[in-house]
C-alpha cells in the first residue's frame, strides 16, 4: 500500500508543479519548452523503472501478495518498459487527433496547455478505472484476453482501411449536441475559465467544449490501448504506472509535435503493426509464449522503422517539390 501511496505523490507532486508553478499564467507554449518536459517527463519514467526493480526484487510493502505475482526484478522492469513503449506508442494518434479539436474550436495557443492538463488529469482518472476493472475480468474470466486479442486486431484493420483524408466530424458530433441541449455555450472564450454567469445563467465556454471532447476521444483511444497492454502483462502496479507516465508526457509530447506532425504521418503504419502484434500475441496466448524482451524489441523497432521511413519520405518529397518552380 505505501508503494501506491508512494506513486500517488510522486504524480500530484509533479502535477502540483506544472500547473501551479511552471504554468501558473496562461502563454504560449515554445517547442523548446515542450522538447525539455517531454525529456523531464521519460526520464522520469525510466528512473522509476529502478523503483520497479527493487519493489519486486525486495518485495517492497509486500507488493507480490498484494500483486498476486512472483515476479523478478529484472523482469518486472523490462515488463513495465514494454508497457510504458506501448501506450506512448498507441498514444501517437491521439496527438494527431488533438491537433484537429484545437484547430476545429480555435483554442488560442495560450489556453491549450491547460485544455490538456485537465483533460489528461481525466485520462488519469478513466483509466485507472478501466485498468483495475480489466484486471479483475481477466483474473476472473481468463477468456477475455482471447476477446480483447479479436478486438484489437479488428481496431488495427480498421485503421489500415481508414483513408488518410478521412476526418473526423466534430460538427455532427453526438456529445456536442448532447452538450448544447442542456447547456447554452458563448460564442467566445473568456479567458481560462469553463464556465461563466450571466446573471443567474450558468453558460459553458468553447473551452468547455475542447475539454469535453479531449477527454471522449481519450476514452475511445484507451479502449485499444488498455486491452493491448494486458498482452504484456496483468499485473495492475506495473500497468497502472506505464500507462500513467506515458499519459502524462502526452501534454509536453503533443506541443513538441504539433508544428511537424506532417512529418512523421507514416508513424500511423507503425501504430498499426503494433496493435496486430499486440492483438495475435493475445489470440496466441495459450499456444505461443514470446520471451518478455521480443515484445519490447518488436515495439521499439516499429517505432524507429516509421521514424525512419517518415523522414525518407520527407526527403524524397522535398526535391519533387522544388523540381515542379
Amino acid at each position: 500500500m505505501l508503494l501506491w501511496i508512494g506513486f500517488f505523490v510522486l504524480i500530484t507532486a509533479a502535477l502540483a508543479l506544472d500547473l501551479g508553478v511552471f504554468h501558473k499564467e496562461p502563454e504560449k507554449i515554445k517547442v523548446k519548452e515542450a522538447t525539455a518536459w517531454s525529456i523531464v517527463w521519460i526520464t522520469l519514467s525510466l528512473l522509476f523503472s529502478i523503483v520497479v526493480y527493487y519493489a519486486y526484487e525486495e518485495d517492497w510493502s509486500g507488493i507480490r501478495e498484494m500483486t498476486g505475482h512472483f515476479i523478478p526484478g529484472g523482469k518486472a522492469v523490462v515488463l513495465y518498459l514494454t508497457g510504458y513503449l506501448l501506450e506512448l506508442s498507441l498514444s501517437l494518434d491521439n496527438i494527431f487527433v488533438m491537433a484537429l479539436i484545437f484547430t476545429y474550436f480555435k483554442v488560442p495557443s495560450e489556453q491549450q496547455h491547460r485544455v490538456l492538463f485537465w483533460g489528461i488529469l481525466g485520462a488519469v482518472v478513466f483509466r485507472a478505472i478501466m485498468i483495475f476493472a480489466g484486471v479483475a475480468l481477466i483474473q476472473r474470466f481468463t477468456w477475455l484476453i482471447y476477446l480483447f486479442g479479436a478486438f484489437i486486431i479488428y481496431a488495427a484493420l480498421k485503421m489500415w482501411a481508414s483513408r488518410e483524408d478521412e476526418a473526423i466530424d466534430l460538427k455532427n458530433n453526438w456529445m456536442l449536441r448532447k452538450v448544447r441541449k442542456v447547456l447554452p455555450i458563448t460564442r467566445s472564450f473568456y479567458g481560462q475559465q469553463f464556465f461563466i454567469r450571466r446573471g443567474k445563467i450558468l453558460l459553458g465556454t468553447p473551452l468547455l467544449l475542447t475539454l469535453l471532447m479531449i477527454e471522449t476521444t481519450d476514452i475511445l483511444f484507451a479502449l485499444d490501448s488498455i486491452p493491448a497492454i494486458f498482452s504484456i502483462t496483468t499485473d495492475p502496479f506495473l500497468i497502472f504506472t506505464s500507462n500513467i507516465f506515458a499519459i502524462l508526457g502526452l501534454r509536453s509530447m503533443y506541443f513538441m509535435l504539433s508544428a511537424v506532425l506532417d512529418t512523421f504521418k507514416l508513424l500511423k503504419y507503425s501504430v498499426i503493426a503494433i496493435l496486430l502484434f499486440v492483438g495475435l500475441k493475445m489470440v496466441s496466448h495459450g499456444f505461443i509464449h514470446l520471451p518478455e524482451w521480443a515484445s519490447l524489441a518488436f515495439i521499439g523497432g516499429a517505432l524507429l522503422v516509421g521514424v525512419v521511413a517518415s523522414l525518407l519520405a520527407n526527403a524524397r518529397s522535398e526535391p519533387d517539390a522544388g523540381s515542379g518552380i
